[in-house]
């Protein structure tokens, strides 16, 4: 289990840093389309942090799925949890989204949808991929 967390943190650390990047290209996209838009320090200290977090967590989220001891179903089940966390507490920290339950279930509803349409996308084009390989080993 000690070489999975070395895993996690290695990319965590290696991909964390698009994050910001990408909160960054975020808030300039907003600039351009909202008349007078500002934020303080302490917004955008909190966007880069957060953001950060946000991506080493799902950089790092990714050695769920190859821990072989684990079953399909508990390797997802943490993968999206972590993920999920990790997005949902960033955007209402960041006041992306407002803390009304309503919001969050709207969220999370598209969040999950999302997460299964890419995972399933996933599991069919390795699978397509595993067929074209055994055939032509024999």
């Amino acid at each position: 289990m000690k070489k999975y967390v070395k895993i996690f943190m290695q990319r965590g650390m290696l991909f964390g840093g698009f994050g910001p990047i990408i909160a960054g290209i975020v808030y300039f996209i907003i600039s351009l389309s909202v008349d007078n838009f500002t934020l303080s320090g302490s917004e955008v200290l909190l966007g880069i942090v957060s953001t950060y977090i946000l991506a080493f967590l799902q950089a790092g989220a990714s050695i769920f799925n190859q821990i072989e001891s684990w079953g399909v179903a508990k390797s997802l089940l943490c993968h999206l949890s972590t993920i999920y966390f990790a997005y949902i507490l960033c955007y209402i920290i960041n006041s992306w989204i407002p803390f009304k339950w309503i919001v969050i279930l709207v969220f999370t509803a598209i969040f999950v949808v999302i997460y299964l349409a890419i995972w399933l996308t996933v599991y069919l084009c390795v699978r397509a991929t595993t067929k074209k390989f055994n055939k032509s080993l024999n």
